[in-house]
């Protein structure tokens, strides 16, 4: 029987298959397999094994089975085929990229803010994986899906910096599983955030759970424990700002992630009531905050047009050559422009 993951065959699937063991009778086929190390390993996510669920490429004891909510017995048989990656729908365009690192196994890009990162709606060209389809053709792994070929994890639209981006699937398996176990020795991530106000003490962390806000879908939002999914941001404060009255009025944060949920230092950072300067979405209420800039400072984060916020270094072991990573990105022109107005006081 074969029970692991398989290398790709020549035909372009991979293969796994395992028994159904005692404690997982009863269960939804999809939360069984979600579970499951290999699939975390091949980056399949609970929506790709729904998919792969309905076009029938789940076996159960001989039979397919293309129902994703299919209660399961102990000591079943299942086989999974993941077709080979599909051709991919996004076009490659002639973006600019600023590459960081490349070799045959991946890519590290230091993206711009403003770019998103891959194709969505409202955002089905222009992104990330457009400029990357262009540079490195059909390369990019195909493991995260026909709108996501090579994302391990993403940056939002407007958040500039570091990203790393996989051109094989050895690399997709090695990056998916550094950056599901939420080691901060093996992965690091650490943002550079202007927030209003100055914390109480020199350093903390956040750990609330984080899902999607009841009322606001665009938002996120913290919420009450096995209600969302767990979310860790460890934070230190690196500078102090104060505004026109000569009073503190902002500050400059050092975030480092240990799990990579969606907005997730945004949310964090705007519940223990320091939003991001410029993040419309989450600081609403502190626009009224900017009054109390000096004249430059007010003039530099009315250009800015974003949340201040930048993935400013990225460090990690090669999944396949094991060398070990860590690069750094410097603050792009519009930081720069607000950081030396803050610092300034004027």
């Amino acid at each position: 029987m074969n029970t692991g993951l398989t290398d790709f065959e020549d035909i372009g699937a991979e293969k796994f298959a395992f028994p159904i063991a005692a404690e997982d009778a009863g269960r939804r086929l999809d939360a069984v397999l979600a579970a499951r190390p290999e699939a975390q390993g091949a980056g399949l996510s609970r929506t790709r094994l729904k998919a792969l669920i309905e076009a029938g490429a789940v076996i159960i004891d001989g039979a397919p089975v293309r129902d994703a909510g299919h209660k399961v017995k102990a000591g079943q048989r299942i086989d999974i085929t993941v077709p080979a990656a599909e051709e991919p729908v996004p076009q490659g365009e002639a973006i600019p990229l600023a590459i960081v690192h490349e070799d045959p196994h991946l890519i590290v890009i230091d993206k711009p803010a403003g770019l998103v990162v891959h194709p969505a709606p409202g955002h089905p060209s222009g992104t990330l994986v457009n400029a990357l389809i262009a540079h490195c053709g059909d390369s990019l792994s195909g493991i995260g899906g026909v709108k996501r070929p090579g994302i391990v994890h993403r940056l939002d639209k407007d958040t500039s910096g570091l990203i790393v981006v996989a051109k094989t699937d050895a690399a997709h398996k090695g990056l998916a599983k550094l950056f599901a176990d939420h080691s901060l020795e093996a992965l690091t991530r650490e943002y550079l955030a202007f927030v209003w106000g100055v914390p109480e003490r020199q350093a903390g962390t956040i750990d609330l759970p984080l899902g999607r806000h009841k009322i606001d879908r665009e938002k996120m939002a913290v919420v009450r424990d096995g209600a969302g999914r767990a979310a860790v941001t460890h934070w230190e404060l690196v500078e102090t700002y104060s505004g026109s009255d000569g009073k503190p009025v902002a500050s400059l944060l050092r975030c480092a992630l240990e799990t990579g949920r969606t907005h997730q230092i945004r949310v964090h950072l705007a519940h223990g009531g320091h939003p991001l300067l410029g993040d419309a979405l989450y600081g609403r209420g502190f626009k009224t905050k900017a009054a109390r800039l000096g004249p430059e400072a007010q003039a530099a984060l009315e250009r800015l047009g974003r949340q201040a916020l930048h993935a400013a270094t990225l460090g990690f072991r090669h999944p396949v050559s094991a060398e070990e990573f860590l690069f750094e990105s410097e603050l792009p022109a519009d930081l720069v422009q607000l950081h030396t107005a803050l610092a300034a006081g004027t």
